[in-house]
């Protein structure tokens, strides 16, 4: 007898931590998607240090998919290699529902940039690619643009970052992706630092002034 692989839906709920100051205006959004093990509260600390004292609502997405990490700290992923295509439609319905909600919740303008670190970063750049809202620049550090990923579809300006000694992001990766967006004709950014798979030295400067250029040109 064969073994026959079937589906069902179910509702699984997602965690997303959120900051907006009082204002009176309306507020830029800051969308933030963390790495491999990591939750939703390691990629809201980096988002706070890169947009300081800016007026605007931060929000960082957790994946749906837990695991016990290192220490037994519990840790998320986004998807493995298991069911892929269907993770990358269902993590993807998820970000546009919680955007549709913060959009629902807070008063935002059309200004939309996203962060992804590692693995976060292959999920941010299909939001930008397959998301309903435009975003006003797209930043990825310890990770590249999916190759399935059409760059022609890219509709914002790009901040690619790399530690120097990142064994996971390694830099023949880095060039190759560097070489894909200049190839594009893609408006992007590089920024190679003094670290390793983390956000070290230079990167906290460089990636402020480009979501900081991003917010003052939406």
């Amino acid at each position: 007898m064969s073994v026959v692989s079937r589906y069902l839906d179910t509702s699984v709920a997602g965690r997303y931590l959120v900051v907006a100051p009082e204002s009176e205006r309306t507020l830029p959004l800051v969308v933030g998607f963390h790495g491999y093990g990591q939750d939703a509260a390691d990629a809201l600390r980096l988002l706070r240090t890169l947009v300081g004292d800016l007026p605007c609502c931060l929000c960082s997405i957790e994946a749906l998919h837990p695991f016990y990490a290192r220490g037994g700290q519990v840790g998320m992923s986004w998807m493995t290699s298991r069911d892929r295509e269907r993770r990358i439609g269902e993590n993807l319905r998820y970000v546009d529902a919680v955007i549709d909600e913060l959009h629902a919740g807070y008063s935002l303008n059309d200004t939309f940039v996203l962060h992804g670190f590692s693995q976060g970063a292959a999920m941010a750049a299909r939001v930008v690619i397959h998301g309903t809202r435009t975003p006003s620049g797209l930043m990825l550090l310890g990770g590249g643009i999916p190759d399935e990923l059409p760059l022609s579809a890219l509709r914002c300006p790009v901040h690619l970052a790399r530690g120097r000694r990142d064994r996971i992001y390694r830099e023949e990766q880095f060039s190759a992706d560097l070489e894909r967006m200049q190839d594009a004709g893609m408006l992007h950014e590089a920024c190679v630092y003094e670290g390793g798979h983390s956000p070290e030295g230079e990167y906290a400067d460089s990636a402020s002034a480009f979501v900081r250029n991003c917010i003052a040109g939406g």
